[in-house]
């Protein structure tokens, strides 16, 4: 019997696609004979914010970067905390049923220490000594920085960097679902994530300076690769881009101020009485960023306030999320990606969806995950310079579809 040529996942944002994440796509696929499979978030992203980019161009520019298969993250796992992240991304590589290899970025590019780290943090070890540190009202990072420091010593310091904590993520995420993908790391070159200023002697900007550029009319072509930067101008000339959320803060101060402390207590990561805190900033507020300087602190980071108060907006409430994506949704493929789907017809556990029109045969959950989709893309569709219509999940009008399926030429 012929053994099956392997096949490698990577869980990405693209927002946008630079050189680093070309890079990382580079590693991948020289070991990756069967194909690369890549789950993006959608719309929304794991800063609490819009994407710069509408999540088809972002597929379309990953295909043309040496991606395969591009799925999406659905949007209640794309804004969430990077546990509930790493584990809906790593739940939709599995029920792929085909992929061998978890391939990510890190600043330590050590897969073993990352995985030690990944199995002490889920022991009872852990859980025993992080209770006993919030029993004496230490907060929840630091106690789980010092649990960490005394079961694991020096490697503990890994905690400390965002890729690192991301990769050992996604390490729990495989021992969680027990899953038979094998972890691989690469590790990250250029600025470090959300770095402000470049990395001397380097091209390779961090995916947050170079939105900073487009929002300041600033050139970023030399950052981003050549495949893509044709699709990112098209989307900024037809005024697609940037997304932002500025344009609908009105809005959002709207919905935040007719919500009352029991519906912002049942929001996405809300605990230890953060709705009383979000509640009386609301009302002293009149600005996002004044609300989110009045909410931050030791405890609270910006970027999960600003997760939670997005989630407030797009309506997602904690008794509704779904513990695990209910179907396998696909942005784009090309010729690699199209035999990649014939073998996931034999070997996927969930259904795949390449068409809105296949949601009305799923199941009631399936539906439900995709009427989010809908109400969130029509918000995202607000976002942009130039505001796009409802409905743009059941046409994806503004975009050729051949370009996304069968064709990355």
């Amino acid at each position: 019997m012929t053994e099956k040529p392997l096949i490698s996942g990577i869980v990405a944002e693209f927002n946008p696609l630079h050189l680093g994440h070309r890079y990382l796509i580079e590693q991948a696929k020289q070991s990756s004979p069967g194909g690369l499979a890549i789950v993006m978030s959608g719309n929304f992203v794991q800063r609490g914010e819009p994407a710069a980019f509408y999540k088809w161009p972002r597929a379309l520019a990953a295909l043309r970067c040496g991606a395969d298969l591009v799925l999406e993250l659905p949007v209640s796992f794309s804004v969430a905390g990077a546990e509930r992240f790493a584990f809906g991304a790593v739940s939709v590589l599995n029920a792929l049923g085909c992929v061998d290899r978890l391939v990510f970025g890190s600043e330590s590019g050590d897969v073993k220490t990352l995985f030690l780290i990944a199995e002490t943090l889920l022991s009872p070890e852990f859980k025993t000594a992080v209770k006993n540190r919030l029993a004496f009202g230490v907060p929840f990072a630091a106690a789980r920085q010092a649990a960490a420091q005394e079961l694991l010593g020096a490697p503990a310091a890994l905690l400390e960097e965002p890729n690192n904590i991301l990769g050992i993520e996604y390490c729990k995420a495989l021992l969680r679902t027990h899953s038979s993908m094998r972890p691989q790391t690469v590790r990250r070159i250029g600025s470090p994530h959300d770095a402000q200023s470049l990395a001397p002697q380097t091209r390779i900007a961090s995916a947050s300076q170079i939105r900073q550029r487009m929002l300041q009319n600033e050139s970023f072509a030399s950052y981003v690769p050549e495949e893509a930067l044709p699709i990112f101008q098209r989307e900024l000339l037809a005024g697609r881009a940037p997304a932002s959320l500025s344009s609908l803060e009105t809005a959002i101060l709207a919905r935040l101020r007719s919500m009352s402390r029991e519906e912002l207590s049942q929001l996405p990561d809300i605990s230890e009485g953060l709705e009383n805190r979000i509640y009386s900033s609301i009302r002293t507020s009149a600005s996002l960023e004044q609300l989110f300087f009045s909410i931050k602190s030791k405890r609270y980071s910006h970027a999960r306030i600003r997760r939670i108060l997005l989630s407030a907006f797009l309506g997602l409430n904690q008794r509704e999320l779904p513990e695990t994506p209910a179907y396998l949704r696909i942005l784009a493929f090309n010729e690699t990606g199209r035999e990649m789907l014939r073998v996931m017809r034999h070997t996927a556990c969930l259904p795949i969806v390449t068409n809105a029109g296949d949601f009305a045969q799923l199941g009631s959950d399936a539906r439900a995950m995709f009427e989010t989709e809908c109400r969130t893309t029509d918000l995202y569709s607000l976002c942009t310079p130039e505001k796009g219509p409802c409905g743009l999940e059941m046409t994806c009008a503004y975009w050729e579809r051949k370009d996304f399926f069968g064709n990355s030429n």
